[in-house]
């Protein structure tokens, strides 16, 4: 087969005239690929920032965040659930995202895990008084299972999307120690290379509180397979709370 001749009339080499292909940063996400550049545009694209009120308080950010439409999220969920508790709580609790319960009562923990953990506060001698409840992100992720809505994991984007919440939150209530329910939470404050498992009940310090403690999800103990199980989870739980009840009472001394 005859060589493809160039302009000038010499023979062309295709391997010297191919060039390379430049390679981008992907990362497939449902089997597509998306580059760094597209992560970070959405990133960009899908967060509550611009709704976020000009004066900040903790009532004008809970009126704010009725409306936000930083995400997706807010298409199918009943209502915003933001934050609630002490205005300077001493400590504050933060989970994954608002369940069934709390999607229709419109407060957080108010459903099983909730109250598990209110049942564990008490066990520790953690005053509610003294607390702040929220999530890292403010409305109810799920999918439909007959008539029943099953709890989706919100993504990465989502929690990103939601993070000026948190933060005004954290701002605004000023914590002594915030405790980091789960991993999706753990990870929205302390990064995604995070892990609860490595680093549970350990008393971390921060530059959003002075301390910074990691744990289960109360809703991990609602999943253990069986009552003897749950019992030791739950017993487990409460030593975690207990360190954190040290450390807050410590400070108060």
């Amino acid at each position: 087969m005859p060589r493809k001749k160039a302009q000038n009339g010499a023979p062309s080499n295709d391997r010297e005239n191919k060039k390379p292909k430049k390679k981008t940063s992907s990362k497939k996400t449902g089997g597509r690929k998306k580059t760094d550049s597209t992560v970070k545009k959405e990133i960009e694209e899908h967060t509550a920032q611009e709704f976020l009120p000009d004066k900040i308080s903790m009532k004008s950010l809970r009126a704010a965040a009725a409306d936000c439409r930083g995400c997706d999220l807010y298409k199918n969920a009943t209502q915003t659930v933001f934050g609630e508790g002490a205005s300077k709580a001493r400590v504050m609790f933060i989970g994954e995202q608002p369940g069934d319960a709390e999607d229709k009562a419109g407060h957080p923990f108010v459903g099983p895990a909730g109250k598990l953990l209110h049942k564990a506060l008490q066990d520790a001698g953690i005053a509610e008084s003294a607390s702040y409840f929220t999530n890292a992100v403010k409305h109810f992720k799920f999918a439909w299972k007959g008539k029943r809505r099953l709890h989706g994991k919100p993504r990465r984007l989502e929690v990103l999307a939601c993070m000026p919440w948190l933060q005004a939150e954290i701002q605004e209530v000023k914590p002594h120690v915030i405790v980091c329910l789960g991993a999706t939470a753990a990870q929205a404050l302390l990064g995604p290379s995070f892990r609860v498992t490595q680093h549970r009940g350990e008393i971390m310090p921060s530059l959003l509180a002075p301390h910074i403690v990691a744990t289960i999800h109360p809703s991990a103990i609602l999943r253990a397979p069986d009552d003897e199980t749950r019992h030791e989870e739950m017993a487990k739980f409460v030593d975690d709370l207990r360190k954190i009840a040290k450390v807050i009472n410590e400070h108060e001394d």
